[in-house]
């Protein structure tokens, strides 16, 4: 049987990614999926015929540049077309519009709070500052605060250069604003419960926390660190679905000279004497190699398909203890025409953007009591899309698809686990909540594709539904994350190597946790660090 020099489960965009830059190195390498395509999240399926869905992951922001030009992404057929702007609808009929033009948005704040308007300013400012610090980390390994290796001392000089640079007043901010909600940040700016609301939803997406919740201003960061075209914080759709972003790299991989191999669901990681020997799938067949690279999530990986007795023991308790609740759903729906919105003109550049629901901050705090008791919010937080305005080639003319995520869904429900009739309660809350907004929008809907925490968990391998593979709370996050003492990418036995989102920097289609990966592997193996220098902490 063949052997190869890495092995790397799951083909997700950061497994794709590892895998490519390994694959580049020279490394003969193979990518292991248990699904019959790849992508994981980061997918576009015709479930309808005509329809794309991005099925999970449904924007593109994250994403990081130098990774795309490293690979050549766009080389290989991926094309980011950018949207901006948002827009809140509120139950009066009127809405919050949030335009990519400044004055604009300084008048459409201003029509619903002067002192807003010019507080807005401040706020984007002191949000800046802020991803402006975070943003060097992304590509760089977290350093082992406990560590006396050189390089572990120079990486934390450099943490510390960085926080001292901010100055006493910013720094004493910026630990606050790591650990404050949502809520409380956006307090000090704004009276506009709309205008909060509106800006709150980047704090909870993905998160088991209401906007009163410590540490969920941070989860707001998280989601302004991207770029597209060089634009801080602005979003864009994948021409033909998030798809397009796994079909790249597995061609980048596929030209390096690397392998796929779907329908291979790994049963066990083979280790030997403290050393990784490959992987067994299940069904019994065995693939050897020294390198054994883990796209799946910590807890997945470690209590699932490696055997306890090939462990220390504290890494299986540290990995039953990882937070990673699920808290979200989404539906696909394919639409026979271009659904209309109360105040909203069909020609308003505001259709082309993030469509919100939810008006009040009280609401969105009562969504999140409905998921701590058990059960979906009845009165959910939607963020909207349709990408179809922009990307014609998810559609056939004249037609549109509709990407909902929804906070917040629970992993279990009160009454015990999901079931279809269950799945099925859960997209007509959705379906409804939305109708309250649009007249037509029911006549419209030709298909829906639900999923609850249990089809991302058995579909997509996304723990409890978890969309960041991990909740991204400040004592998961740097050199904490996933845990103390194995924060750079390296597992507890040897050739064994974490790369999904569950490792530094965190969820999103980032790509950066498989390039960091790949860099430590880079060193393991006393090879030219092939990862640009643009972010290497060399």
């Amino acid at each position: 049987m063949k052997r190869y020099d890495a092995i790397v489960i799951g083909a997700g965009h950061n497994g794709l990614t590892n895998a490519a830059y390994l694959a580049k190195a020279g490394l003969d390498v193979l990518v292991v999926e248990r699904n019959p395509y790849i992508g994981g999240a980061t997918v576009s399926r015709e479930l309808y015929k005509g329809w794309l869905y991005s099925n999970c992951s449904y924007v593109c922001s994250l994403l990081r540049p130098e990774i795309a030009r490293d690979l050549e992404l766009p080389r290989h057929g991926l094309q980011v077309v950018p949207y901006g702007g948002g827009v809140t609808f509120m139950q009066n009929g009127d809405y919050f519009g949030n335009y990519a033009d400044h004055e604009r948005q300084h008048r459409e704040i201003a029509r619903h709070s002067q002192r807003d308007a010019n507080a807005y300013d401040r706020f984007q400012a002191d949000v800046t500052k802020q991803t402006r610090l975070i943003r060097p980390f992304l590509m760089r390994t977290p350093p082992d605060p406990t560590s006396f290796k050189p390089r572990d001392i120079k990486e934390l000089l450099y943490l510390a250069k960085a926080f001292t640079d901010l100055g006493e007043e910013t720094l004493a901010d910026t630990l606050r604003f790591w650990t404050m909600s949502i809520g409380d940040f956006l307090d000090e700016y704004f009276e506009t419960d709309v205008l909060k609301a509106h800006l709150a939803g980047s704090g909870i997406i993905g998160t088991a926390l209401g906007v009163y919740s410590p540490g969920t201003a941070y989860v707001l960061l998280h989601h302004y660190m991207g770029d597209v075209d060089g634009n801080i914080g602005a979003w864009g759709f994948a021409r033909g679905g998030m798809g397009a972003v796994a079909e790249a790299l597995a061609k980048a991989l596929q030209a390096y000279g690397g392998e796929i191999r779907v329908d291979a669901e790994v049963d066990q990681i083979i280790v030997a004497h403290g050393k990784v020997k490959g992987v067994a799938l299940v069904g019994g067949d065995e693939l050897h190699a020294d390198i054994v690279v883990s796209n799946l999530d910590p807890k997945r990986t470690f209590t699932r398909i490696m055997a306890a007795s090939d462990l220390p023991a504290d890494v299986v308790t540290k990995a039953k203890n990882f937070k990673i609740r699920g808290s979200s759903g989404k539906v696909n729906i394919a639409l026979d025409g271009l659904p209309t919105f109360h105040g909203l003109d069909r020609a308003s550049e505001l259709m082309i953007s993030d469509m919100h629901i939810i008006d009040s901050m009280e609401r969105m705090e009562r969504a999140y009591d409905d998921w701590k008791n058990g059960t979906w919010s009845q009165d959910p937080y939607v963020d909207m899309l349709i990408p179809t305005q922009v990307d014609p080639t998810m559609a056939p003319p004249g037609k549109h698809m509709m990407s909902i995520f929804v906070q917040y869904v629970p992993p279990t429900l009160a009454t015990g686990d999901w079931t279809d009739a269950d799945r099925d309660a859960f997209g007509k809350t959705v379906i409804d909540q939305i109708s309250k907004y649009s007249p037509d929008f029911k006549d419209l809907i030709l298909d829906a594709e639900i999923r609850t925490p249990r089809e991302l968990e058995d579909e997509v391998g996304l723990t409890e539904g978890n969309i960041f593979q991990g909740e991204l709370t400040f004592d998961q996050l740097l050199f904490n994350r996933p845990f103390p003492g194995y924060a750079q990418y390296r597992g507890p036995v040897r050739g064994m190597y974490l790369c999904g989102s569950g490792t530094h920097p965190g969820g999103g289609v980032m790509a950066a946790p498989g390039a960091n990966a790949a860099r430590e592997i880079f060193r393991d193996l006393r090879r030219p660090n092939l990862v640009p220098e643009a972010y290497a902490d060399d």
